[in-house]
């Protein structure tokens, strides 16, 4: 059923570097910019007048990675990666995810042994954690976010045309498809049918295609479920901001943090689209289908967040250290050099 999905994640064209350095990228970005894209959303519904300035960064970087400019056929991407990452994508003989790799000639059964015993030893690690067991809100929480993504697999997954004239029944990707021979005019007729596809939660290129939707005029041929689950976030957070009486206007501390984020909401916009996906996009949508490439952008982006935030731990205890220093001793923290490398003690 999500072999010809929205975004392609089960694809055999297995584009690792893009998936790797976007997905560092992201990590780096979503540290910077206070959160990540679904983050920023909720924010914004919050109030945080820093999230709609990363929001407005992200939809015009994420907008132009996938769409020409004005009078060309060149988009960012194109210009700044296509000619160097993309050459190095590797194509599988069978589909990226797991199960497909396994075992090609089964991989619905293999994809879900694998899916059930990664869910075990995830579900063994979370619970071995005093904090997460002792806290109701961080079961109900994953417990939520795990149903949201299936109910949007599920969802986009089972909407049917009937057309009862014909005795005929379309998916809507057919129907996009069959659009001349059903339809009598092209009013109406979405503007992509890749969008179209079962797809669950992402925010990064949505958030590029919401700024499209709303620059058009809220032109009803543009509406795709990635926007639609944008503006769904943003509301339920100002509903629930309301309710709980924590609404309330936020603005840029300093310069530097007007900065700070700034760059995180331009390292986000270029790592989401390059990665395919964001913390939720890869990081649990991707990762449910079992593709290696969704595994290896939500390594990317953890160890991208974690870097730079030790990188700032580092810097807010040794105001007069180097960059170079704490970067070296947050690679030492992260086990990835020698402890004797080690250039600042921790406090």
């Amino acid at each position: 059923m999500l072999m010809g999905v929205f975004p392609p994640y089960r694809g055999s064209q297995l584009v690792w570097v893009e998936n790797l350095l976007g997905g560092f990228l992201f990590g780096i970005g979503m540290t910077l910019a206070s959160g990540c894209g679904n983050k920023t959303l909720i924010r914004i519904g919050g109030g945080n007048i820093k999230s709609i300035i990363v929001f407005l960064i992200i939809a015009v970087i994420a907008y132009f990675m996938t769409t020409p400019f004005p009078g060309s056929d060149q988009t960012l991407f194109s210009i700044l990666f296509y000619d160097w990452i993309r050459p190095m994508a590797v194509i599988l003989d069978t589909n990226q995810d797991l199960g497909s790799m396994i075992n090609n000639d089964s991989p619905v059964t293999t994809r879900l042994v694998v899916g059930g015993l990664i869910a075990l030893l995830m579900l063994f690690y979370i619970f071995k954690a005093k904090a997460f067991r002792s806290n109701p809100e961080h079961w109900a929480a994953g417990i939520v976010v795990g149903l949201a993504v299936l109910a949007g697999w599920y969802l986009s997954s089972s909407v049917i045309v009937d057309m009862v004239d014909e005795g005929e029944q379309y998916t809507l990707v057919e129907y996009y498809e069959n659009w001349d021979m059903i339809s009598d005019s092209e009013e109406g007729k979405p503007a992509q049918g890749a969008t179209l596809s079962p797809q669950s939660f992402t925010f990064i290129n949505p958030i590029g295609q919401t700024a499209a939707y709303v620059v058009s005029g809220l032109q009803s041929t543009l509406l795709t479920f990635g926007i639609a689950s944008v503006l769904g976030v943003i509301l339920g957070s100002l509903v629930w901001s309301l309710v709980s009486k924590s609404f309330r206007i936020e603005w840029f501390f300093n310069v530097n943090d007007f900065i700070t984020h700034v760059m995180g909401a331009i390292l986000m916009g270029f790592g989401g689209v390059l990665a395919m996906g964001c913390t939720i996009g890869q990081g649990i949508t991707g990762f449910s289908t079992l593709a290696v490439g969704s595994i290896i952008a939500f390594v990317a982006i953890i160890f991208g967040s974690a870097l730079t935030m030790k990188i700032q731990y580092y810097q807010m205890l040794y105001e007069d250290a180097s960059f170079f220093a704490a970067f070296i001793t947050a690679l030492v923290e992260l086990r990835l050099l020698p402890a004797g490398m080690r250039k600042l003690e921790a406090l």
